[in-house]
């Protein structure tokens, strides 16, 4: 992808990176794939605040995206790379040779007039969909099931990929964008590529309106609060509030969150600190 970098013509542009959207090929969506989404804006059904800097933002439809990859041996050609405003990566709209058409998550490097399909063991080629069994030792993937035909649900992001590290018994071995080791079924589903857009974390804002466009309120900051409102609030003058904390006291730095004994630390050969879980 290309990052376009603003002209100073303004003091939001000065500093603004954005996204050149070269691999954009239509900003029109199609229309049979979009659902209504409305905005809550932190308010629950008695129209009472119950979430605290939300609010305001863009009107956007919701894009029905295929995570399950279900419709099995039948060639798809890609129409169009498309924008979502719903996530980071880039969506591919695909029409199948009956002529069903579904969004996919688009692998980088995926082109208009590609053909590509899933099945339990087609290729490993890049947009294709197939079982982990299948596919060979250090292939990249993306949208990777964590039970058979529940759908996608890991790596999903810009330009986020594991690898797949090895194959024991009914488990493929992964290595994940974070760094961590951890075991996945074998034969779960998974995207051969990486996800496309892999410069959005280049991204700069550049002004404080483009939160807003996103329906983020400006967040106060807890020390700037009485101790009242906030454990690191109040003190004479600037005081700095002293170990980092949230509204309910829960520190931020240094403190496991994971609880104890999950059911998934026998999956989790490696932390992505580096520590391997005791058993």
């Amino acid at each position: 992808m290309a990052l376009k970098k603003y002209k100073p013509m303004t003091a939001g542009t000065r500093w603004r990176i954005g996204n050149a959207y070269a691999e954009i090929t239509t900003n029109k969506p199609e229309k049979s794939l979009l659902e209504a989404q409305h905005s809550t804006a932190g308010r629950n059904v008695q129209g009472r605040r119950t979430s605290r800097y939300m609010g305001g933002g863009h009107k956007k439809h919701y894009r029905i995206i295929d995570f399950k990859r279900d419709k099995k041996d039948i060639a798809s050609k890609v129409l169009s790379i498309e924008y979502d405003p719903n996530r980071t990566a880039f969506i591919a709209l695909l029409e199948y040779t009956d002529g069903e058409k579904r969004y996919i998550i688009a692998p980088q490097g995926l082109q208009v007039g590609a053909t590509v399909i899933s099945g339990d063991s087609v290729a490993p080629e890049i947009g294709n969909a197939l079982l982990m069994k299948n596919i060979p030792l250090g292939t990249v993937i993306h949208n990777i099931e964590m039970q058979p035909g529940q759908g996608g649900k890991l790596v999903r992001s810009a330009g986020a990929s594991a690898q797949l590290a090895n194959k024991e018994e009914k488990y493929a071995v992964l290595k994940m964008p974070s760094g961590e080791l951890r075991k996945v079924l074998i034969n779960c589903y998974a995207t051969v590529g990486v996800a496309s857009n892999s410069d959005h974390s280049l991204e700069t804002a550049g002004k404080a309106g483009v939160n807003r466009w996103k329906g983020i309120r400006p967040r106060t900051r807890g020390v700037a609060m009485n101790p009242v409102d906030h454990p690191m609030g109040g003190g004479e003058g600037r005081a700095s509030g002293g170990q980092p904390r949230s509204r309910n006291g829960q520190y931020s730095r240094g403190l496991k969150t994971r609880t104890r004994g999950k059911g998934s630390d026998k999956l989790i050969i490696q932390r992505r600190d580096g520590k391997k879980l005791s058993k």
